[in-house]
C-alpha cells in the first residue's frame, strides 16, 4: 500500500507542494543494495514502460510534471521520483493506479471537495486522512472515506494484527487479523 494521490486542501497546498517537491528532488535511484540509493528499479522493463506511458498520457491530457517524469537511459528499469500536478479526471494519473514512484498532487477547494476527490476512484485499497483534529479525522474515516483501510495522520505498512484488504476494484475480503484468519477455516454450525 503506497500513497499515489495526494489530495490537499487549497489553504495548505502551496506549503505541502514546496515540501514534497523538495523531498522528491532529493531522491536518488540506484542499486537497492547501495545505502546511498533511495529508489531501486521497477521489477521489469515493461512495467517501467507502462508507467512512463501513463505519465506521458496524463501530460498530454493537461497534467504538468513538477519533478522527474523523464525515462532514464541506461541499464535497469529505473524511474525517477515524479510529481504530477494539474491532475484531473480523464488522466491515468487520476483514474488509474500508477505502480511506481509517481505522485499525483491534486488541489481541493476544501475538506468536502477533498473527500469527493478521494472517493472518486474505482479503487479503494487504502488511504489516509491528515488533520490536527484527530476525532474529526476518525469520524470522516468511519462515515465518509470509501477505502478498505484508513490511516490517520500517518501511512504505514500492513500489520498482521489488523485486517488488510480493499473495496471496489481493489479486492474483496480481508487477510490478517480476526477477519482474515476466518478466510482459512471452515466454519461449522
Amino acid at each position: 500500500v503506497a500513497a499515489k494521490r495526494f489530495i490537499v486542501v487549497d489553504s495548505l497546498y502551496d506549503e505541502f507542494r514546496k515540501r514534497i517537491v523538495e523531498e522528491f528532488e532529493s531522491k536518488k535511484a540506484g542499486d537497492p543494495m547501495d545505502d546511498s540509493s533511495d529508489l531501486g528499479p521497477l521489477a521489469r522493463k515493461d512495467l517501467q514502460e507502462k508507467l512512463h506511458e501513463q505519465v506521458e498520457e496524463s501530460v498530454s491530457k493537461g497534467a504538468t510534471v513538477s519533478v522527474g517524469g523523464k525515462l532514464p537511459e541506461g541499464k535497469g528499469s529505473f524511474y525517477p521520483a515524479t510529481i504530477l500536478e494539474n491532475v484531473e479526471k480523464g488522466q491515468p494519473a487520476y483514474d488509474d493506479e500508477l505502480f511506481g514512484p509517481v505522485a499525483s498532487l491534486i488541489r481541493a477547494k476544501d475538506q468536502d471537495d477533498a473527500l469527493r476527490i478521494a472517493n472518486d476512484s474505482r479503487y479503494g485499497l487504502g488511504g489516509a486522512i491528515f488533520s490536527k483534529d484527530e476525532d474529526k479525522a476518525i469520524r470522516l474515516a468511519n462515515e465518509e472515506f470509501d477505502t478498505g483501510m484508513v490511516y490517520i495522520n500517518g501511512y504505514g505498512l500492513a500489520n498482521p494484527a489488523l485486517p488488510f484488504g480493499g473495496v471496489k476494484n481493489s479486492g474483496h475480503g480481508r487477510e490478517h487479523g480476526g477477519f482474515g484468519i476466518k478466510e482459512f477455516v471452515n466454519i461449522k454450525g
